[in-house]
């Protein structure tokens, strides 16, 4: 589940391995770059942290976050 807090929507996603992570932050990259808004995120391993917010609306979570946490649910296969 998404969390928001600081300013940011937040979620960890764990995977079998780092291949189906990689894959999984190449699904959200092209899905990110198509609607012009990216996210932060840290990969280790079988772990993706992803944070959320809009910078031109001054830092803060807008709509547009939301669209993009609900598209990159639909791309997670839990493991």
């Amino acid at each position: 589940m998404w969390k928001e807090e600081d300013n940011k929507l937040k979620k960890s996603f764990e995977f079998k391995n780092f291949v189906e992570a990689f894959a999984f932050m190449t699904k959200v990259a092209l899905i990110a770059e198509k609607m012009n808004h990216h996210p932060w995120w840290a990969n280790v391993y079988n772990k993706v942290e992803i944070e959320l917010n809009t910078h031109d609306a001054g830092n803060v979570v807008t709509e547009k976050d939301h669209k993009l946490a609900k598209a990159i649910d639909k791309v997670y296969t839990p493991v």
